[in-house]
């Protein structure tokens, strides 16, 4: 096969060798192994921050109850993120690493600030608009931003605020749509609609960005192959983020999936109810089955992860505590764990390396 060239991705003052991004996948699942062994590969790994007091079996947890980190300090644990961090630049040396941090988690800010601190050189944020995200990297000028989006609007009311509060534009901007793993920006009912698929939302969040300062705009959701890629591109994106595929390599930092992934059929993949208070695409494994059979663990919040759940009060009506099951995910709890992929998840059929899903998908 000869290796088709790919135009660089141009993200602020960073480039990127491919035009792909590596979705965050939390918890434990894109840390240092995966993401160090993308940004090795020349796309961009993408270290999520969501629970990384689980890191290494709560190793730099500063405390822990009933086998949890205790309290968002602790979930979001800065002394883990450093040595996730660490230990990706071991793999990967100098080249761009980003961090993907919910704006629904509590202690946003901080975590913003952990990660530049850890060497994070592009900070990644959904689950809400982040129209504060710039206050909280004024003291690291060259690390770039890029919001989540699911339309134009919200990309204009992310542009407005940030003009008239910090003067600047996001570096980039992701667009996503409802086939991607984990929470959607989209109320449940929508998510089956064509009107809000990617390829029918992208055209108007990139004439959108082309109006507020010519933003690079990255297709997300649902992008599977090198095929997807070049539709994506020839309507006009700068490059793709992809998650789902990762869930398939030798690399994944959770190592479950790699038992899961190629036994799973499309009807074992739901959207459900969440804590934060939008959909979320998951395996209906788990959690999700224990609550099926009235055989969930108990839920008591111990983390206090997201605002959104006011304490465990979302949580108790959906019935399970996000933090605590998607920290089974990172120990392999087939019983407990809440085990998110996107709606193509069951298209994986082995296991292949980063970097042979990295060559499948810049050669022809």
């Amino acid at each position: 096969m000869n290796n088709v060239l790919f135009k660089s991705l141009k993200i602020g003052k960073h480039t990127i060798k491919y035009p792909i991004i590596q979705g965050g996948m939390g918890v434990g699942i894109s840390w240092d192994e995966l993401a160090g062994n993308v940004s090795l590969q020349g796309a961009l790994g993408t270290i999520s921050c969501v629970g990384t007091g689980y890191y290494k079996k709560m190793h730099f947890a500063d405390r822990i109850v009933r086998s949890k980190p205790f309290e968002a300090i602790n979930f979001y644990s800065k002394n883990a993120l450093n040595e996730i961090f660490r230990n990706a630049r071991k793999i990967c040396g100098n080249v761009p690493l980003a961090a993907n941090i919910l704006y629904a988690i509590n202690e946003y800010g901080r975590v913003v600030r952990d990660a530049c601190e850890a060497g994070a050189n592009i900070i990644i944020t959904g689950a809400g608009l982040p129209t504060n995200m710039p206050e909280f990297t004024k003291n690291f000028p060259d690390v770039a931003l890029i919001p989540i989006v699911s339309s134009a609007k919200a990309l204009r009311i992310i542009c407005r605020r940030w003009k008239d509060r910090y003067n600047r534009i996001p570096d980039a901007v992701i667009v996503e749509g409802p086939l991607s793993g984990g929470h959607q920006g989209f109320k449940y009912e929508d998510c089956f609609k064509e009107e809000f698929q990617l390829e029918n939302i992208i055209p108007s969040v990139i004439e959108e960005a082309k109006l507020q300062g010519n933003i690079p705009v990255i297709a997300a959701g649902g992008i599977w192959d090198r095929d997807d890629i070049d539709k994506f591109l020839a309507l006009g994106v700068s490059g793709v983020q992809m998650a789902t595929r990762f869930l398939g390599t030798y690399e994944c930092d959770a190592k479950a999936y790699l038992k899961i992934m190629p036994n799973l059929k499309k009807e074992d993949i739901k959207l459900v109810k969440s804590p934060v208070g939008y959909p979320a695409r998951a395996i209906n494994i788990g959690v999700l089955k224990a609550i099926e059979e009235g055989t969930a663990p108990k839920i008591s919040c111990v983390s206090n992860c997201v605002s959104p759940c006011q304490r465990g009060v979302e949580a108790k009506k959906v019935g399970y505590c996000i933090a605590d099951r998607l920290g089974d995910v990172s120990y392999g709890n087939l019983d407990t764990g809440l085990y998110f992929t996107g709606a193509n998840g069951y298209r994986i059929e082995k296991i292949i390396s980063v970097k042979e899903l990295i060559d499948e998908l810049t050669r022809r």
